[in-house]
């Protein structure tokens, strides 16, 4: 009886350890609280040989020329519930040099920034406010992300991050997604001087599979002080589909049009395009095509002064190697040819560019 006793005292205080063990990982595993971090370095050699080390002024990620920089690094920290979100990253870098130049004092290095709730107990309605990543677009800043090494010419001149505020909804299935903004303006987090009117954007996602991505964004509104008000519409229009295990496909139209002085009827417009292919023959491994173009005979957003306005077409053949999961080592050529000599040759004009990009990432 004795030995019975000790036994089932033996099975109780097992199970007592076993049950606050528990308790213990579902607490560790449910945290809110998480952190992590990124450092992309690089090394970019331009065939032109820049003379102030700079490549090309429409370039805002990957834009040193023949030197070994840092693109991005950040650390973020993520903060998520049932029913509220937020994060917060500060970085550093060549792309955050280039990207935030507009803005003041330490705007310059929050890459994100921004707190959200949900609106409702039973559906997937969320508001978010603060510096959000920007809703245009298949590419980010964050390179693993995205399939080829340098930003296309069509990401690097629109939205990489918004201030303002949003309100998305997703449906139950996950499969369509609803978002509209209020906005500080195009690419800004500080207002421009002496503009007293908010910009707007809305996003339509359509996931009909997980191996599909169609999606429909927007951008309304005005960039510019009210003396000199021009208003501005903007379209996104792109694809993601995942052929196979091995074969994606990816293909992007943008549009952009904008009062040609203050009160107009008439526009400017601008419109580029881009399409990748990538084959995976392993996990590790990765090549990927693009052809691109990008006009903008009237410099909206690119200036050239030159007759023919920015037209440019691009074409880039890149290669990955992924090592242990979280470490991505890239390599990408890429070409361009525009109708004018946009381009400087050490000091002469030039039509054609060329340069070949390699870069070492880590995501922690």
């Amino acid at each position: 009886m004795k030995e019975i006793l000790v036994g089932v005292g033996i099975l109780i205080r097992t199970f007592v350890i076993a049950q606050d063990t528990t308790k213990y990982k579902q607490s560790q595993t449910t945290n809110p609280l998480s952190f992590s971090g990124f450092l992309e370095a690089y090394y970019s050699y331009d065939f032109n040989k820049p003379p102030n080390n700079t490549r090309p002024f429409f370039f805002y990620s990957h834009n040193r020329h023949n030197e070994f920089n840092i693109n991005l690094a950040y650390v973020k920290g993520k903060y998520n519930t049932e029913n509220t979100r937020a994060n917060i990253a500060l970085a550093s870098g060549t792309y955050m040099n280039a990207n935030y130049a507009a803005e003041p004092g330490v705007l310059k290095n929050i890459y994100e920034a921004n707190a959200g709730v949900k609106l409702s107990k039973k559906k997937n309605l969320w508001i978010d406010a603060g510096i959000l990543p920007s809703h245009i677009g298949f590419e980010s800043a964050h390179s693993p992300e995205c399939w080829i090494l340098t930003r296309s010419i069509i990401a690097d001149n629109s939205p990489y991050f918004e201030g303002g505020a949003k309100i998305t909804y997703t449906t139950d299935s996950g499969k369509w997604l609803i978002s509209v903004l209020v906005l500080n303006g195009w690419q800004r987090i500080q207002r421009a001087a002496g503009n007293s009117l908010m910009s707007w954007g809305t996003q339509l996602q359509y996931k009909p599979t997980a191996k599909t991505t169609i999606n429909y964004s927007t951008f309304f509104g005005t960039d510019k002080p009210d003396s000199a008000r021009r208003w501005r519409h903007f379209h996104n229009l792109y694809g993601i589909f995942q052929l196979s295990e091995k074969w994606g496909w990816i293909v992007d139209l943008d549009l952009g049009q904008e009062q040609k002085f203050i009160g107009s009827n008439s526009f400017n417009t601008w419109y580029g395009s881009a399409c990748i292919l990538r084959f995976m023959p392993t996990t590790s491994w990765a090549i990927a095509l693009r052809g691109e173009y990008y006009n903008d005979k009237n410099s909206v957003i690119i200036v050239t002064n030159t007759p023919n306005g920015f037209r440019t077409f691009g074409a880039s053949l890149n290669i990955d190697r992924t090592i242990n999961g979280n470490f991505l080592w890239r390599t990408e050529i890429r070409i361009l040819h525009s109708k004018d000599k946009i381009f400087t040759k050490e000091t002469n004009p030039e039509s054609n560019n060329t340069a070949i990009t390699t870069s070492l990432a880590l995501t922690f």
